[in-house]
């Protein structure tokens, strides 16, 4: 069984920063990618930033500039950066990763429970 615990959530006010923590455990043979995708009330679930096994990484162009991802292999662990945060950027984020299982080597995507962060003053 493969899990996604997600942490780092929380209240700030705009222009201020946050760091988001996703942790990946259980039986996993491989991580190919990781990512964070955010849902904002009465809207769709949208890919905030996604990195590859590679390093390779992209972003919305809402986030640009101010978001960075990045990963620990070893802690099998992805981060997510925020800076100069903006109201608009509240939301639940969810952690979102393609991984191999080790018993199965079936290759699926896992999502986390999900982080709040709200944007306020």
């Amino acid at each position: 069984q493969v899990q996604l615990v997600e942490s780092g959530g929380g209240l700030v006010q705009p222009g201020g920063s946050l760091r988001l923590s996703c942790v990946a455990s259980g039986s996993i043979f491989r991580i190919y990618a990781m990512g964070w995708y955010r849902q904002a009330p009465g809207k769709q679930r949208e890919l905030v930033a996604h990195i590859t096994s590679g390093d390779s990484t992209h972003y919305a162009d809402s986030v640009k500039g101010r978001f960075t991802i990045s990963t620990d292999s070893a802690k099998k662990t992805v981060y997510l950066q925020m800076n100069s945060l903006k109201p608009e950027d509240t939301a639940v984020y969810y952690c979102n990763a393609n991984i191999q299982a080790m018993l199965t080597m079936s290759r699926l995507n896992y999502w986390g429970q999900g982080t709040q962060v709200t944007v306020s003053s």
